[in-house]
């Protein structure tokens, strides 16, 4: 797949399933890494499947595949096969990265471990992902971006309403955070093997980067800070840190500072808040946190979003709709900064999909192309590392790749 760009001539061999790992290895893609997807014969990575299960949404068009796999080739090999090693091994040789996240008892079962691998390529960039870390009595547990990042780490106990239980995220809304966390490791080791010639093993967790998400929690926990109880949105600690409906069913984020309260009460209509004694002062405020809650909602529900959007934006008061995903492809915003773009091949209804969340000014991304069946480009990766036809007729007779391209392609 020749480009030019940033990362034109970088071999990333994504050995790694779901999404954290392997939408590292996407993000490089975009800026011109050769991309080769390494999945077992069969059903190939299970990240296929998800496209299928409830509560994702339901489409003819594998959908989750192509957002972080896009731009790959991939090959199929088993690798619990006696002659996978002569694979991986010449894989290797030929990668500037490898992007791995199996479970570190399956990598040494394997042979795949940073200590295997880096005798063959010293330059090799070694990126691994996991749920809970490297050490500690939790290192061997699998984990999942809601188990790992968002409850172990602290931000699901905190984004519930009082008396509400803990609600399940979005799918793969910390496996995508994740992603840019590895993807950073690995370009901070690309730029000390560009200084030192040597290769790095460079890691990160799932649980590791929840917590760097929630980490102003985290800190104030560690210095004993007194957090607020719970609360809803009808006694919040503060009214203009909150969430309203508007008349017509749409509902926004209210994010300011009291110093704009007389900005937002003139934007209301409602000036003579200003001189209600429950409202006038900071102190005020902080005592009638509910009964202001109340006269806000009442008059956030007495017009439509459209209305309450410009009233705002005049006043210059800070707000964001709450938009669903389903909006996000009409959502001028996003489309005039590339955020959504052209995805070329997928699917009849599979034309657009999600950019990496990095943008360099004066370059531009690889446009978007489908990502790969499974075993789609077996032959091609194989012959480009040395090995001839005969070998690759070899591999197929001892079951390590497929006995066609053909045969395992239909799990897509």
């Amino acid at each position: 797949m020749a480009s030019d760009n940033i990362f034109s001539g970088l071999r990333v061999l994504d050995l790694a399933s779901f999404i954290a790992g392997p939408a590292a290895a996407t993000i490089l893609s975009d800026f011109g890494a050769e991309v080769i997807k390494v999945e077992p014969p069969g059903i190939g990575d299970p990240y296929r499947l998800v496209y299928k299960m409830p509560p994702h949404p339901v489409s003819s068009d594998n959908y989750a595949w192509h957002l972080d796999n896009r731009n790959k080739r991939g090959i199929a090999v088993d690798l619990k096969s006696p002659r996978a090693k002569e694979i991986v091994q010449r894989l290797v040789k030929s990668a500037d990265v490898v992007v791995i996240n199996f479970p570190t008892p399956v990598r040494k079962r394997l042979g795949l471990m940073y200590e295997d691998l880096a005798p063959l390529n010293p330059r090799l960039i070694y990126a691994d992902v996991t749920g809970f870390g490297d050490n500690g009595p939790d290192a061997s547990l699998p984990g999942f971006d809601a188990t790992a990042y968002w409850a172990r780490s602290g931000l699901l106990a905190l984004t519930r309403d009082a008396g509400a239980p803990p609600t399940l995220p979005a799918s793969g809304s910390g496996d995508h955070a994740s992603a840019v966390g590895l993807y950073a490791a690995i370009v901070t080791a690309l730029y000390r093997r560009e200084q030192t010639g040597k290769g790095s093993h460079v890691t990160t967790s799932l649980v590791a980067e929840g917590a760097w998400s929630i980490s102003i929690y985290i800190q104030a926990a560690l210095c004993q800070a007194k957090f607020y109880p719970l609360h809803d949105r009808m006694n919040p600690p503060n009214a203009f840190i909150n969430v309203y409906q508007t008349s017509d069913d749409h509902w926004f984020v209210l994010m300011m500072q009291a110093k704009d309260w007389p900005a937002l009460a003139k934007a209301l209509g409602r000036p003579d808040l200003l001189t209600d004694s429950r409202f006038a002062d900071p102190k005020g405020l902080a005592a009638n946190v509910g009964e202001l809650v109340k006269i806000l909602d009442q008059t956030f529900g007495s017009q439509p979003l459209a209305h309450w959007q410009s009233a705002l934006d005049e006043a210059r008061i800070t707000y964001g709709p709450v938009q669903h995903p389903a909006e996000s492809d009409t959502d001028p915003q996003l489309l005039a900064n590339d955020v959504i773009v052209p995805l070329e091949g997928a699917g009849p209804t599979l034309k657009h999909t999600v950019s990496s969340p990095l943008k360099i000014h004066g370059v531009t991304k690889v446009p978007a192309k489908r990502a790969p069946e499974i075993g789609e480009h077996n032959d091609e990766v194989l012959k480009e590392v040395g090995f001839t036809t005969d070998d690759i007729d070899g591999f197929r007779a001892s079951g390590t790749i497929p006995a066609t391209r053909r045969e395992s392609v239909a799990a897509d």
